[in-house]
């Protein structure tokens, strides 16, 4: 998800190849039951952080959306500390529901940058490795199933690790001549860290590749495609679909828009492979739509069966300011909008498939 922030933009290039070892065991992240679909959330508040989760927001947006949560999304901000979030997948777990951390390698939430410290090319390198094998041998010993991505929306330009960042478009900067260098770094930056965590055992991890629903930029070399780690590596698909993100934006995308271009694309590239809406949502007060109209036609859409690969979601609840100016703020929270609740209450009670708990 971008929150919108205008800031600089630097390149930091680096020449490196790497081999790929051959793979550890397989991940042991059980498997969705046959013809479920799950709920999920990440249950912000109003600040706009991304790593402040707690049991009394959670229990806020499930009372009002009328059903528990199977998962819980959060972000695991590296820039803030490296140490695995123990105590948040305690809690988490300790109800029943699966710890989803979005593995934020970046030294600061600032956008449109490229990210300075956890480069591609540093994690290929080996420079964190201490770290991450922290990470994994906490996450193995947490006793728990987890799922986990690296790389949130990678093909789209607003987070740092961005191939527009580390080379974009070109060939002879980095390992193979007929593949885009930036997406390419991506790449084997996601298999290392998943190496890693094989290796320290932390098989209980499912990764999730996780795209926007637009490349941006709109290039061929940045196709999410590109980006793609390989079906030896993934255990879900997951992709980003919001509508206006502010009161203030002039366009009002649908859900079903961004989703049909990008479903097929999603299934295309490895067919055998679960696909979730890790994120979706539309703000409030915005002036050319209906919140909750947009949310009835998405959750009509997704528990219809429209895109038959898709067996979960789960809605971004959380509100941030854009400026100086409260009537501009951002509001996407469930408990905070009578309407949006009542479609919620009522669409997801309405349907057998649809469960609070994986598996």
């Amino acid at each position: 998800m971008r929150h919108l922030l205008l800031l600089c933009a630097c390149v930091v290039a680096c020449d490196s190849t790497r081999e790929t070892p051959p793979l550890p065991p397989a991940d042991s992240f059980p498997a969705p039951a046959a013809g479920a679909r799950y709920h999920g959330v990440f249950p912000g508040d109003t600040s706009g952080l991304e790593n402040t989760i707690t049991p009394a927001r959670l229990a806020e947006y499930e009372g009002a959306a009328g059903l528990p949560a199977a998962w819980v999304y959060f972000s695991h901000e590296w820039g803030e500390g490296r140490a695995f979030p123990g105590a948040e997948v305690a809690w988490i777990a300790g109800q029943g529901k699966v710890p989803y951390i979005r593995l934020m390698l970046r030294s600061s939430t600032e956008q449109d940058l490229a990210e300075p410290l956890f480069t591609p090319d540093r994690i290929i390198a080996g420079d964190v490795d201490a770290d991450l094998r922290r990470w994994a041998r906490a996450a193995r010993t947490a006793g728990t199933p987890i799922l986990a991505e690296y790389g949130t929306e990678m093909n789209g330009e607003w987070f740092g690790w961005n191939g527009k960042w580390f080379g974009g478009g070109t060939l002879t900067g980095y390992g193979d001549p007929t593949a885009p260098d930036g997406p390419e770094r991506f790449r084997d930056a996601y298999r290392h860290i998943i190496d890693l965590a094989r290796e320290e055992g932390a098989r209980n991890v499912g990764w999730v590749f996780h795209v926007n629903d637009g490349d941006y930029p709109a290039a061929a070399w940045n196709r999410f495609e590109a980006y793609y780690p390989g079906d030896a590596y993934v255990t879900w698909l997951a992709v980003s679909v919001y509508g206006a993100q502010t009161p203030q934006d002039g366009e009002w995308p649908r859900f079903r828009d961004g989703m049909d271009a990008t479903y097929a694309r999603l299934v295309a590239l490895a067919p055998a492979k679960p696909v979730i809406v890790a994120e979706f949502g539309v703000t409030r007060d915005n002036p050319l739509g209906s919140q909750a109209a947009w949310a009835d036609s998405a959750l009509a859409d997704l528990l219809g069966g429209r895109w038959p690969a898709v067996i979960g979601f789960s809605w971004w609840n959380e509100g941030w300011p854009n400026d100086d100016d409260p009537a501009h703020d951002t509001n996407m929270r469930v408990q905070d909008n009578a309407p949006l609740a009542a479609v919620f209450t009522a669409r997801l009670t309405a349907a057998p498939a649809l469960k609070g708990q994986y598996p």
